[in-house]
């Protein structure tokens, strides 16, 4: 059984492509999800039917949430552990993750299922995709609990060394459901209830995957007695950690339902059906910022648990670089192309015309949001979680939120559309200025390795001890 001793020996930039890979094609591949989804929806269901999973999109993100609540504060934990080699411990991180999921999964189901219309309605639907939004939600919170295990899990294999075998997972989900798709949609002519079904079962198959990993005894970190049992300490780090991405979803889902109830306020379905075409483009490139995040996660978690931390600071700017090239072409394709990316979506021309004037706008600060984003998940991967938590607010709801109800009444369904690139604008000045500090402190610190200075302090008081035996001597 070896631990992932290469997160503290191995060149950061190595490092951060051999564990960024993986988790890039793997979130480029999950982002297929709601893409693959929205395209067969778009263009086989209708309009009405896309924007009805615009309204349950943010529904299905605060399920997720709960996922991400549990997965990224147990991977960050496992991985610190780990740079600490405390195997033990990360053990029972992983105990706590199954447990903690479907927990939280039973509740959040039956929570939703009992409410589901008045929060689609105040998610923004209408009596016209109501119905098509309530059948989709209901499957997918049916299968609520493969679905938190999944992300969870998934967190944990990157964190124990395993990024390859976290990739495997989500491809094989993507393409499970990629294919079901067309099968459900189409074929059976189920329309949006296909989607989910496809969804939840192409995760199901997934986890099993994830759980056939964790029973190998010769990992670093694998089920055995004595790990299912709810630690209290590790319960509080994990959901500490965790609360940073649970708070930015959970931002963001606030965001989008605000966005929703003003474009149907200043524009209706069709505005609506237009933001969902941004939200679908952008993400296919947010996720390979995550999965950039991803990568770098257990190699900062690692070394600044081991206490190296120009390797930390080195794996942040790599990280950003490449996260900034990311959002880069976002704001290129936005401005030059909008009409090209909004066919994708639909046929329909008033929809395209719409969503491309929407994309011009609401993306012409777009290249900026790549370092605030990995900025936010820095912060999370180093367990400070009260300056992640702070990040995350800022973008989705201390800025974006007051510009996004006030500047309609000024410019209409523009006002909506520019409320986002002010937001992403002063939320990166101020990840910088947080940034700055927490970097001047690293270079303070110097890379003092526990082991060294005890080495230090032993060779000290030998020193100490072989001058008093001389001196006696004498």
């Amino acid at each position: 059984m070896s631990q992932p001793t290469e997160l503290g020996t191995e060149g950061v930039g190595r490092l951060l492509f051999k564990y960024a890979l993986p988790a890039i094609i793997a979130m480029t591949a999950s982002s297929l999800y709601n893409i693959v989804d929205s395209i067969f929806i778009g263009q086989f269901v209708g309009p009405l039917a896309l924007g009805a999973l615009t309204v349950a999109k943010p529904f299905m993100d605060v399920c997720a949430a709960f996922g991400s609540l549990v997965g990224v504060g147990a991977g960050t934990l496992v991985a610190i552990k780990l740079g600490e080699k405390d195997v033990r411990s990360a053990e029972k991180v992983l105990g706590n993750v199954i447990l903690l999921n479907v927990i939280l999964s039973v509740m959040v189901s039956v929570l939703g299922i009992a409410f589901l219309d008045p929060i689609l309605y105040a998610f923004g639907a209408s009596d016209a995709t109501l119905q098509m939004a309530h059948d989709y939600m209901l499957i997918i919170l049916l299968g609520n609990i493969p679905t938190h295990l999944y992300f969870g899990l998934n967190n944990v294999l990157r964190a124990s060394g395993h990024p390859k075998e976290a990739m495997v997972a989500t491809i094989t989900a993507v393409g499970i459901n990629i294919v079901l798709d067309p099968i459900f949609i189409i074929v059976l002519d189920m329309g949006v209830k296909g989607a989910a079904i496809a969804t939840v079962l192409s995760q199901c198959i997934a986890v099993v995957w994830q759980f056939t990993i964790f029973f190998r005894k010769d990992e670093v970190i694998h089920f055995h007695k004595g790990i299912w049992q709810l630690d209290w300490n590790i319960t509080k780090n994990v959901v500490s950690i965790g609360l940073s991405p649970f708070l930015m979803n959970l931002a963001h889902c606030l965001v989008v339902v605000i966005v929703n109830n003003q474009l149907a306020l200043y524009g209706g379905d069709l505005a609506i059906a237009a933001y969902g075409v941004i939200n679908r483009f952008t993400f296919v490139f947010a996720m390979i910022v995550m999965g950039l995040n991803q990568g770098m996660q257990p190699i900062v978690g690692y070394n600044y648990g081991a206490r190296r931390y120009s390797r930390v600071i080195r794996a942040f700017q790599l990280t950003a670089i490449c996260a900034t090239i990311v959002t880069g072409m976002v704001f290129a394709l936005s401005e030059l192309c909008p009409e090209l990316m909004a066919r994708v979506f639909t046929g329909d021309a008033d929809l395209i015309a719409l969503s491309a004037h929407a994309l011009r706008i609401a993306n012409c600060a777009f290249f900026i949001v790549g370092f605030q984003m990995v900025t936010g998940n820095f912060f999370t991967s180093l367990g400070m979680a009260k300056k992640a938590i702070f990040l995350s607010l800022t973008r989705q709801v201390l800025f974006l939120v007051p510009l996004i109800l006030l500047l309609p009444s000024f410019w209409g369904i523009t006002g909506v559309w520019a409320a986002i690139p002010i937001s992403d604008t002063i939320s990166a000045v101020t990840a910088t200025l947080m940034l700055n500090y927490q970097m001047r402190r690293f270079r303070d610190y110097g890379d003092e390795m526990p082991i060294q200075r005890n080495i230090q302090e032993y060779n000290e008081r030998m020193i100490k001890f072989i001058r008093k035996i001389v001196k006696k001597d004498k």
